[in-house]
């Protein structure tokens, strides 16, 4: 198997493309400033993920930057902090300004000449907007929660993207899926029979930090530290 093999390229947005970690620890830093208690960044970021993971899952339908500010609400609540109606709304609106990984706009740049780029987040589409932004390109699919009704990792999403590429005339063979999340997109892409490639973000730090631990089969079939990795390997690939 070679990346060269592909037409599509269907992308995992936060974490992958957007550094979601830091983008949340820096929109927690109100709640944990009222709370007058310093907590260590991962310690706040595998909070976040328990919270998360368990509103998704109880509340498939909710847009999601409502069902951040429930998360926002659950943390507070965990942590014992007295935080109003507008802390919680406050953090559901952040996605935006979440930051981009530096190499990802570059990269996606150079792909975008050889794949279609297609978007498959947990997000709504106003979330996304503003990091689409960041990311320079033009996707050519964006599917995410909102449309689909329901998250990741549940597989459901995931055929739902696949029936839309087949419309588009592409079929499984055609499709790689790129995500750092093990959870949220190995785990489920697998299930479906798509090919993946992991970007691990965190290949320099222990533990899971915003996503929870793998459950299931967590294969990938291509390990890149980064987009610009990947965007190199892809180039090597070429030279052959």
């Amino acid at each position: 198997m070679k990346l060269t093999d592909f037409k599509v390229l269907t992308f995992d947005c936060y974490g992958t493309l957007i550094d979601w970690e830091s983008g949340i620890h820096t929109a927690l830093q109100p709640l944990l400033e009222k709370g007058g208690r310093a907590r260590p960044r991962d310690e706040v970021l595998e909070t976040f993920a328990r919270h998360e993971s368990s509103q998704q899952a109880e509340t498939p339908d909710m847009l999601y930057c409502d069902l951040l500010a429930r998360v926002h609400r659950r943390i507070a609540d965990e942590w014992g902090i007295a935080a109003s109606a507008e802390d919680d709304r406050r953090f559901g609106l952040s996605v935006g300004d979440w930051p981009a990984f530096p190499d990802s706009a570059s990269a996606l740049q150079y792909l975008q000449k050889f794949y279609k780029l297609v978007i498959l987040s947990n997000v709504d589409h106003a979330s996304f907007a503003p990091s689409n932004e960041k990311l320079g390109v033009t996707f050519d699919a964006v599917y995410t929660a909102q449309d689909i009704g329901s998250y990741k990792p549940n597989p459901r999403n995931f055929t739902y993207m696949l029936e839309q590429l087949a419309g588009l005339g592409y079929g499984k063979a055609d499709i790689l899926h790129t995500a750092q999340s093990l959870f949220h997109d190995h785990v489920p892409a697998k299930t479906v029979g798509l090919a993946s490639a992991w970007i691990d973000r965190r290949r320099n730090e222990g533990g899971w930090g915003a996503t929870m631990p793998p459950d299931g089969d967590a294969r990938y079939d291509f390990h890149f530290a980064s987009m610009a990795e990947m965007a190199k390997a892809h180039q090597d690939a070429l030279r052959g």
